[in-house]
């Protein structure tokens, strides 16, 4: 008679196996809407605000452009913490999508507020972040927290260029972009301080002209 040990025969997964699986995780969510923040949005205060069309349509499109900064940053740490080496490294990024999942609740019901929609290409957002975190994460965790800290320092420079794009009466928004830019700038400086590297110069300036594209994209569709 055939004896079998089960624990033999549970499946070993191999990194690939547990990219697919991160991979097929995170598009769902990226393919729907609806996300759930586990803190309250930083606007439910405060009155809407009177505006032109004109005025509604760009605050929303600039809420569709971090909509979708939101989904990469997910998308980059559960990238991230696949192919992190310390385990510590790899519970810091998945504790970082958590709190990322907040902004991007606030920015998803903003968006709707204002009469607008996702963009519509998130899911690319997130299957080319999430290539990126994984391969950063595999050259070495102190290049994948440096990678972490860059992305953040380029997307509080975002929200502060939004900040002063905004209709001056848009406090719900700016509201927003204030938390966001506040939790953005702290996950940067946890990354430096758990060991993160500065990024070469031309890597900085490629993740600087491909946020640009997402960005100019994102604002149309």
């Amino acid at each position: 008679m055939l004896r079998c040990n089960i624990k033999n025969m549970q499946r070993r997964y191999s990194t690939l196996d547990k990219l697919f699986t991160e991979l097929n995780r995170g598009l769902a969510p990226a393919l729907e809407t609806n996300a759930v923040a586990d803190r309250p949005t930083p606007a439910q205060s405060l009155p809407e605000a009177t505006m032109s069309d004109s005025e509604r349509e760009h605050a929303m499109r600039l809420m569709r452009v971090n909509h979708a900064g939101e989904v990469a940053a997910q998308a980059l740490y559960h990238g991230q913490a696949v192919t992190a080496k310390l385990p510590e490294v790899r519970a810091e990024m998945e504790h970082a999508a958590e709190e990322e999942n907040d902004h991007l609740a606030w920015c998803e019901e903003r968006i709707r507020e204002l009469g607008g929609e996702v963009s519509a290409l998130q899911p690319f957002w997130y299957a080319g972040s999430f290539a990126l975190g994984a391969l950063a994460g595999a050259i070495g965790d102190k290049w994948s927290l440096g990678f972490v800290a860059e992305t953040e320092k380029q997307v509080v420079k975002h929200l502060e260029e939004h900040e002063t794009q905004l209709p001056a009466e848009d406090q719900k928004t700016r509201a927003i972009l204030k938390q966001m830019k506040q939790d953005e700038a702290e996950h940067g400086e946890k990354a430096m301080q758990a060991g993160g590297a500065e990024l070469p110069e031309v890597v900085q300036l490629m993740m600087s002209l491909s946020s640009k594209v997402m960005t100019k994209t994102a604002y149309w569709w």
